[in-house]
């Protein structure tokens, strides 16, 4: 069944080598870790054994920030052990290592045993905790049989996702089940995300409902960036700030078709606009330009005013800090049928939130703050009249906001439950 499911991998990658071979060369993507993800442990790791270690995986940048709390906690309650962290993707790596240390961070390898081996047989972890559903069936099978004990946190099915478990289920229904039960705890997001769990193949009594750790961010420092668009923006009178955030391929221009009503009305607007993906941030910057708009990119701005234009973040990692600035906060990923990005990070700073109606990867947070009155929940055409609405009605503004910021805090204490479950699986008393 295993060497099925690797040959079935296998074919998939040389099938589909042209597409990863051209994002190479044109985007530089996957260069990061290529060894790495082969089974090649960084010369960092390869001498751990001093310590026993946990391995923490989250995939990318939302999964590392939610994880970090957690992390964290790790490392204080079980001081005897190194808590290492591998990530998928090249962001999500570089925001762990700026958290927790480059020799602490490595990416993640292809679901291979010769690729898997090299990094049980060199770090032996004690524990394996994976982030939300990385259920990849080589990977789980033989970090169970090496003797750690397995540990799936945060963990949610998302409505596009759960079709798709019921599909494998149906064609490969040993696998996935012999794939779940390796798993020795599933800390569920919901109970909807438990009751899914189970339909898949779950054992009922490994799942148990801790809540959503992305509830226990805090915000994240300030970088002098945002003191210093705040000054520019007091300086040269720009305003209101619209601050788009994680926006994709058809959305940037329907955003920039909005900000220019919002010129209409108030020509020292700024909008702070921050697409999803690092490859587009050329692609992007050429739309903006062909609409008409005055723009500044991040990574060249030298503070020159910004009102009435667009500010193109073609950075990583200071998005959720550039939302304190919002007048109104957009988080993208909605106005297309992608399922939505994190609401959460903008709820931090108690400023108005507005999202698409395409939050299928998000719809337990959307729609309680929805119940809340703290999120806009809008299409295409309100988009517009939603922008300028909450612009230009503050007390509105502030409602929405400061509804946002108590609907987080009453949210919190996932990251205490699940290391109170961590402990219990590890049979250490809290």
């Amino acid at each position: 069944m295993y060497a099925l499911y690797s040959a079935l991998l296998a074919f998939f990658l040389l099938l589909t080598l042209p597409y990863w071979l051209l994002q190479m060369l044109r985007h530089g993507k996957y260069r990061a870790g290529f060894r790495q993800r082969f089974g090649a442990v960084p010369p960092a790791l390869a001498g751990r054994g001093r310590k026993p270690v946990i391995w923490v995986h989250a995939v990318s940048v939302g999964e590392v920030v939610a994880s970090s709390a957690l992390v964290t906690a790790l490392q204080q309650k079980f001081p005897s052990h190194q808590v290492l962290l591998s990530t998928t993707t090249s962001t999500g790596q570089k925001l762990a290592a700026q958290r927790f240390g480059a020799d602490n961070v490595f990416y993640f390898p292809l679901d291979f045993a010769f690729a898997i081996r090299p990094y049980l047989d060199s770090l032996r972890p004690d524990l394996v905790v994976v982030a939300e559903t990385e259920f990849w069936p080589a990977f789980l099978r033989l970090a169970k049989s090496s003797g750690a004990r397995i540990a799936v946190i945060n963990c949610r099915i998302s409505d596009r996702s759960f079709p798709g478990y019921k599909r494998f289920r149906f064609w490969l229904p040993k696998l996935l089940e012999k794939t779940l039960h390796n798993v020795d705890l599933f800390l569920a997001q919901t109970e909807e995300d438990r009751r899914r769990l189970i339909e898949i193949g779950a054992i009922e009594s490994k799942v148990r409902v801790t809540g959503n750790l992305k509830f226990d961010v805090t915000p994240p420092p300030l970088p002098p960036l945002v003191a210093t668009l705040r000054e520019s923006f007091r300086d040269s009178e720009a305003g209101p700030v619209l601050v788009c955030g994680s926006t994709l391929e058809d959305e940037e221009g329907s955003l920039l078709s909005a900000f220019r009503n919002i010129l209409a009305n108030h020509p020292r607007a700024v909008l702070i606009l921050a697409p999803r993906h690092p490859e587009r941030f050329p692609e992007v910057a050429e739309l903006v330009e062909k609409l008409g708009f005055r723009i500044s990119r991040r990574s060249l701005w030298s503070g020159e005013s910004l009102a009435g234009g667009v500010f193109l973040v073609d950075t990583i990692g200071e998005l959720a800090a550039l939302y304190s600035l919002a007048t109104v906060a957009f988080v993208g990923g909605s106005l297309v049928p992608r399922g939505g990005h994190n609401i959460l990070e903008p709820a931090l700073y108690g400023v108005p939130i507005v999202t698409g109606n395409h939050y299928e990867n998000f719809r337990d947070v959307v729609n309680f703050f929805a119940s809340r009155n703290a999120v806009r929940i809008v299409g295409l055409a309100e988009l517009p009249l939603i922008f300028l609405e909450l612009i230009d009605n503050g007390d509105e503004r502030s409602t929405l906001g400061r509804n946002a910021l108590a609907a987080l805090e009453s949210q919190r204490g996932a990251t205490d439950r699940t290391i109170a479950a961590l402990l219990q699986l590890m049979e250490v008393p809290s």
